[in-house]
């Protein structure tokens, strides 16, 4: 990013510091869909042919599926972030035509794309690890009516709460969920 607006070669520790690729790594999937989504639209604007767009889309799927197999494929000291990272895989896969990719999108659009896809992707995990703990707590009050539940810091020892109380807890917390999601998914 750096090279050709500097006379000097960069400082190796800014060089390091700067590079954001072993931190989002974790974005590779979604900069995967989302370089793939591009692609299909730059074919649609007469910007790659359909031959380009095959080979781009081939070239993302063998870089996801390295990836996902070989952790040792992502250990790039080169790759400043994750768009780099699958640039440089790209034309090393297809050549010249996987500089293409770029046409028409900024790193700022790249990163704040990659970011809701991940937030969104984030959001169906927690959601469904919220209602399987909120299938659990439901289970288990309704296993133990009346009995009082272990002590915590909200239901001490001189005040016990009650598993049905967790019925109503669960219930609580499940009426959120709905209105957060419409929120997340179409915001």
């Amino acid at each position: 990013m750096w090279s050709g607006r500097f006379r000097q070669p960069l400082d190796p520790e800014f060089e390091r510091w700067q590079r954001s690729f072993p931190f989002d790594q974790c974005l590779l999937p979604y900069e995967l869909e989302a370089s793939g989504a591009h692609a299909r639209a730059l074919e649609l604007a007469g910007v790659l042919s359909s031959e380009e767009l095959a080979n781009i889309l081939r070239g993302l799927e063998q870089i996801g599926k390295r990836a996902a197999t070989d952790r040792q494929f992502l250990a790039d000291d080169e790759a400043e972030d994750v768009h780099h990272f699958v640039e440089k895989q790209l034309v090393a896969l297809i050549g010249e035509t996987g500089y293409k990719l770029h046409s028409g999108r900024s790193r700022n659009e790249q990163i704040a794309t990659d970011l809701r896809l991940y937030v969104r992707g984030t959001i169906d995990q927690l959601q469904s690890l919220l209602a399987d703990w909120l299938d659990v707590l439901l289970t288990r009050a309704q296993n133990q009516g009346t009995q009082p539940c272990p002590p915590t810091p909200i239901c001490n020892r001189r005040s016990p709460c009650w598993w049905h109380t967790g019925c109503w807890l669960t219930w609580r917390c499940s009426c959120g969920i709905p209105s957060v999601w419409p929120m997340c998914a179409h915001g």
